[in-house]
């Protein structure tokens, strides 16, 4: 065992406690927002997803008609919160921590914290169409986030306990611990890969937390599926059917949300103002579909149930993605798990109706299929969604659905802009600037073993703190180590090392080593480049110009001393 697991152990419990007493402060100040906006100002209230809860909605004397006023003032308040204070707590959460994991060394400001926790209250509330999950994974994960910089811990230590307050987080909310300990390893990238090394803290951070919030709220699923079935061979038909309608909408649902966000970011009015257009367009909507405000688990239960009629189902499939886009895309902050989980479980339970069979069943599996293929983590969703409804025997049919889902999404999204709902998301580990120092300490080790000339001097160099501090790594013949990325458009693409040799015969550059998903190859001269291709070389201060032609430098991503000093202090 590494000298410094136990430690990390016990921290990692620490933060599972931590997470469940955030998920719990952030819960209560929910549902007091949400009394207060909806209730007290709007007059309603949407079926209540807790337990012993009367499944029905609660309209005053005005009718709905304030409710477009109330999700304005709450899109107005969030919106001058956020981006007074905090800009980087907009939008979905989830995004902000995996950006955080990938590009800012598992560092989250301390202030974003509360910031988030207010501020999504407000939105969701309010009856913006959002979810609970993103901001409850960022709040745990910036929680862990500043323990980890109090404590001094180094930044590996540091993206790991920020993944355990994730998963902390979100399973305390959903009371998934399996899945949601999966799901903060998975949804860091793209592609069917996972931060392994991270599972052992994120299952036991989500365990505790699942344990704690259950000690104060209950361990029951989330949802309620009466009687379960055992599935039978005949109805697979039926799940694949499902799972192909999934991909279709896993691919249009990120292609709707962030073309939304676009347009806001367009609008001609200050920032902080959009938030409010988009809980203008939430309230409009919500004039005739009520359904679609907040996170809607009332609703989804009423599926399961069977109580709604299949004209609204379609309908309040399309109602819900406009009502989340014009929520988080326009800055509002909130969740996008609860939203895609509403527009599968609506799915689900069309066909059900449309295949004659048990609700129940085919909206669990609609809501992993959409959020699995949306998301890209099919495998976190379908833990999470099963342990959501108590029904793990439903894995074999909800896996079969999320798969085909995803693999029809991957497939049609490869051709569009916006593939995923987590932009932050990279395609491999091979992508993440969390990893680039592993991949040049491995070229430094492939450059040693060659036994080149410069190999002694680099072996007496400390890589990590040279590239930390920006002090340029300077080589023996005015010659510096660099990593460059072989883009889409480069001439390099399909052509052998040789060729591009022959292209700069006049300039000063060594390939020492290429970085290709998960393989390190040694450059050979009829070595073919592929696009995505990560070259270390050794190269002339007046070369790196021309080189740039071919290959886009990768930048040191990492903050100088006093940026971070700063940073922290915020």
């Amino acid at each position: 065992m590494p000298e410094g697991e136990p430690r990390l152990l016990l921290e990692t419990t620490f933060i599972g406690v931590v997470g469940a007493f955030g998920a719990q402060a952030f819960m209560w100040m929910l549902r007091g927002c949400n009394h207060i906006f909806l209730y007290i100002l709007a007059g309603y209230l949407p079926p209540s997803d807790g337990p012993g809860s009367a499944l029905r909605q609660t309209i005053g004397p005005h009718g709905l008609w304030l409710i477009p006023a109330v999700t304005t003032l709450g899109g107005l308040l969030s919106g001058i919160l956020v981006y007074r204070f905090a800009p980087e707590a907009e939008s979905h959460g989830t995004d902000t921590a995996v950006n955080a994991f990938h590009r800012k060394e598992g560092v989250i400001r301390a202030r974003v914290v509360p910031i988030k926790m207010v501020a999504s209250a407000i939105t969701i509330g309010s009856g913006g169409a959002a979810g609970r999950e993103g901001p409850i994974a960022l709040i745990a994960a910036g929680l862990a986030s500043l323990y980890a910089r109090v404590a001094h811990r180094s930044e590996e230590d540091r993206r790991l306990l920020l993944l355990a307050g994730m998963a902390a987080g979100l399973s305390a909310i959903f009371r998934t611990p399996m899945g949601t300990g999966v799901f903060a390893i998975e949804v860091l990238y793209g592609h069917m890969e996972f931060e392994v090394s991270a599972l052992l803290y994120t299952m036991l951070s989500s365990a505790v937390s699942y344990t704690v919030n259950g000690a104060m709220s209950g361990f029951g699923p989330l949802f309620r599926v009466p009687g379960i079935p055992t599935p039978v061979f005949s109805d697979y038909a039926a799940y694949a059917a499902l799972g192909l309608a999934s991909g279709v909408v896993g691919t249009v649902l990120p292609e709707v949300f962030y073309y939304t966000r676009d347009l806001f970011r367009a609008l001609p009015t200050p920032v902080w103002t959009k938030p409010a257009i988009g809980g203008l367009g939430v309230g409009l909507l919500a004039l005739c579909f009520p359904q679609i405000l907040g996170g809607g688990y009332g609703w989804i239960q009423l599926a399961i149930n069977g109580q709604l009629t299949l004209v609204l189902l379609v309908v309040l499939i399309f109602a819900k993605m406009a009502a989340f886009s014009f929520t988080v895309s326009s800055g509002g902050s909130g969740g996008v798990f609860a939203p895609s989980l509403f527009i599968g479980s609506m799915l689900g339970g069309a066909f059900a109706i449309l295949f004659q069979q048990l609700p129940g069943v085919f909206v669990v599996v609609g809501m992993a299929a959409v959020f699995g293929a949306a998301a890209r983590v099919p495998i976190a969703t379908m833990l999470m969604v099963t342990e959501m409804a108590g029904g793990y025997h439903l894995l074999v049919p909800a896996g079969m659905a999320v798969m085909i889902s995803y693999l029809l999404q991957v497939r049609l999204s490869s051709w569009l802009k916006y593939r995923s709902l987590y932009e932050g998301q990279v395609p491999t580990r091979q992508n993440s600037p969390a990893h680039y120092l592993e991949e040049i300490q491995i070229a430094l080790n492939l450059l040693g073993r060659r036994n080149l000339p410069i190999a002694g001097k680099l072996g007496h160099l400390d890589l990590l703190r040279l590239l930390r501090s920006r002090i340029r790594f300077d080589l023996p013949g005015n010659r510096q180590l660099s990593m460059g990325l072989v883009r889409n458009n480069s001439p390099l693409i399909g052509n052998p090392i040789r060729w591009l040799y022959k292209q700069l015969e006049s300039e000063d550059f060594e390939i020492i080593a290429i970085m290709r998903l998960e393989h390190i190859l040694l450059p050979h001269p009829d070595t073919i480049l592929k696009q995505e291709d990560r070259l270390i070389l050794i190269v002339s201060q007046a070369s790196q110009q021309a080189m740039t032609k071919y290959i886009t430098p990768i930048p040191q991503l990492t903050e100088t001393a006093n940026q971070r000093r700063s940073s922290d202090t915020a």
